[in-house]
């Protein structure tokens, strides 16, 4: 998660979204005990808080999902406004329906599909 933030560094939303698609597949092709090891480490700031806050739930989602807790550094992250990142009136009715726990504590309302790889 750590080279997360890097990458996302000075990116627009959709080449963000292109490179957390990139992550989660690659995340789903490596081995249990080293997925974890790919969490643990606390990503630099983007520069937007809103997706240095997107990081810390995606980790948590990805953390329970495996059957293991989250780093501690996941808790420091949360937003004081609900940020919707697919903003249409369906997409923020679906999200704030089904958004992962993670994501929804943080402020964070995305929903699940958005969370899948093909």
């Amino acid at each position: 998660m750590a080279r997360m933030g890097v990458l996302l560094v000075g990116r627009d939303d959709t080449q963000r979204w292109r490179l957390v698609a990139e992550f989660l597949e690659e995340y789903g092709w490596e081995p249990p005990e080293r997925r974890v090891d790919l969490l643990t480490q606390e990503p630099p700031s983007t520069g937007d808080e809103r997706w240095d806050v997107f990081l810390a739930a995606m980790t948590e989602h990805l953390a329970a999902k495996d059957g293991c807790g989250a780093p501690a550094w996941v808790e420091r992250r949360t937003l004081r406004r609900f940020w919707f990142p697919f903003n249409t009136p369906a997409a923020r009715v679906d999200a704030v329906v089904h958004a992962p726990a993670a994501f929804r504590r943080r402020g964070v309302f995305v929903s699940p599909q958005e969370l899948k790889v093909a």
